[in-house]
């Protein structure tokens, strides 16, 4: 009796041990502080190789361990965020970052349970490991599409993100979108476990369809990166020979705490004034581009509008630039206004030409859900204001050939959002963004990370304009051409290639990650007739 409790203590003990390492093999691994990426390859195997035989609760609870550990140091900038510039007491702010990563957590929990149900051993001593080496990469991205999408969605930092650096291992983005990297990266680590099941003495080496379906995972791993080596040596030849746009990204590097104060709007407006001229002086450029909010004020009713329409006209050139807007009017009670978070195109003449509204809101950033029920989190909303969303995935049009799609703030974590802007016609993915509130954390870099596979999905070049960084530009293949410091004011010109092709993404390869999560029933009514 002493024997087994001895047992299960040890047990529990290598479950916390195998919750722990993956929690930081994987935060070493994904960009921010460290972003070694190598790591991705083997990051899952601990929890692989557990919960092939813990049961499925026992597994879970490992799984949900393990998802709050990495996610509270990944998304530790919400503190930042809620307190800082969100205006939240410590006892408020600190118990959101915990709750969000115990939401984020049950992900690792419930792959962790279906996995143990599906592929365990628990139930099954010799079940066949290629099993799990397939099943594994199909729950997890079903997974991650469903937080893409659950409760208006937070895909934030998905697996596949973490090789960003990496274009050459990347291309296959333009088929399935990040979610066929992250699966492949699942199945990466699940042959590595099957390699190490392999070397059980016990092991039955003559299961012919094992065989077949490890050598079928190892040849889907070789066509997924085979493929984007190729891509990638390809993709040059026809970057230079497309049109080629010349384009200036502002970063005003302007305070958040100073930001929305009105004796200051004058010198914000000077600060970009000034980089745009710089930009216009030294380049050919052909748009200007400011960041989110970059005009602090409402351009129907502010003087200070006039100015920034004077310095258009003087430069005869586009500029691009995020502002708050409103619609609506009324008399009394009947007053209808509706508030947005924009992007306003001017035109050579000095007059505004276009505009696009943000269409996916944060919440308890940019409105607050339910807000009469949750009174104590208004401050979140009280410096930006509580917009509305827009509904156009339209792009803007620049001159006779540059279609902009924009990406606000964190409209660029979405996928489906400049699948639909290229579908429409974009040729070119502009993203604004106002990540002062993330403070010196590792968020800035995070975001960046999940915006350059924007580009590598839809083969367009992103243009990148942060109010404190990081700004810069993305080639159609990945490349970073060039990037700012955060925290510093800074103005970048780059030529950028405009293509207009449209990839099997875009056509129909965003179905990749709803098709894992359709499988997941379809498993689960598999593994019922097995029993």
């Amino acid at each position: 009796m002493n024997r087994l409790s001895s047992s299960g203590e040890l047990t529990r003990w290598r479950a916390l041990s195998v919750a722990v390492s993956t929690a930081l093999l994987l935060f070493f691994a994904m960009p921010g502080y460290f972003g070694w990426w190598p790591l991705l390859f083997v990051a899952l195997v601990p929890l692989l190789l557990a919960t092939m035989y813990l049961p499925p609760l026992r597994s879970g609870c490992m799984g949900l361990l393990a998802g709050i550990i990495y996610n509270i140091l990944t998304l530790h900038w919400i503190v930042v965020v809620l307190g800082r510039y969100g205006g939240l007491p410590p006892w408020l702010s600190v118990p959101a970052m915990v709750l969000l990563s115990i939401y984020m957590g049950l992900y690792f929990a419930f792959f962790c349970i279906l996995l143990s149900l599906l592929s365990g051993r628990s139930w099954h001593r010799e079940r066949s490991v290629a099993t799990l080496v397939w099943t594994a990469p199909v729950l997890w991205v079903g997974l991650d599409y469903l937080r893409g999408v659950l409760f208006t969605g937070f895909p934030w930092l998905d697996l596949g993100y973490g090789l960003y650096s990496q274009p050459l291992l990347i291309q296959t983005a333009d088929l399935g979108g990040h979610h066929v990297v992250s699966f492949a990266l699942v199945l990466a680590n699940g042959f590595i476990v099957a390699v190490i099941d392999r070397q059980r003495s016990a092991v039955r080496w003559n299961i012919r369809s094992e065989r077949r379906a490890l050598l079928f995972a190892c040849c889907f791993l070789i066509f997924i990166f085979g493929y984007s080596i190729v891509r990638f040596r390809v993709m040059p030849s026809l970057v230079r020979h497309s049109l080629q746009t010349e384009v200036s990204v502002m970063q005003g590097n302007i305070a958040q705490d100073e930001k929305w104060s009105p004796e200051k709007k004058e010198k914000t407006i000077a600060i970009y004034e000034r980089l745009s001229q710089q930009a216009v002086a030294q380049h050919t450029t052909e748009l200007l581009v400011w960041p989110e909010t970059a005009l602090p004020f409402y351009p129907q009713q502010d003087p200070l509008a006039a100015r920034v329409a004077g310095l258009v006209q003087r430069e005869n050139t586009y500029l691009l630039t995020g502002a708050p807007t409103f619609s609506g009017a009324g008399v009394g009670k009947r007053q209808q206004v509706s508030y947005y978070n924009s992007a306003l195109l001017y035109g050579p003449e000095g007059v505004i030409i276009d505009s696009y509204a943000k269409q996916h809101l944060v919440p308890f950033g940019e409105y607050v859900p339910l807000r009469k029920y949750l009174p104590f989190l208004a401050p979140l909303v009280e410096n930006v204001g509580d917009f509305n969303a827009g509904a156009s995935s339209r792009p803007l049009r620049v001159g006779n050939h540059l279609q902009p799609g924009v990406l606000i703030c964190f409209e660029s974590i979405f996928p489906e959002i400049a699948r639909k802007e290229v579908t429409a016609g974009a040729n070119l993915l502009v993203n604004l963004t106002n990540d002062a509130w993330y403070g010196r954390t590792s968020a800035p870099y995070q975001s960046l990370a999940m915006a350059v596979f924007r580009a590598v999905e839809t083969k367009r070049s992103l243009v990148r304009a942060a109010n404190t960084g990081i700004s810069g530009f993305v080639d159609p293949v990945g490349n970073i051409l060039e990037m700012t410091d955060i925290f510093t004011s800074a103005a970048l010109t780059a030529r950028i290639p405009v293509l207009e092709e449209r990839t099997v993404f875009v056509r129909y390869g965003y179905i990749f990650g709803p098709a894992c999560l359709a499988l997941v029933p379809v498993l689960l009514l598999w593994r019922k007739h097995q029993l």
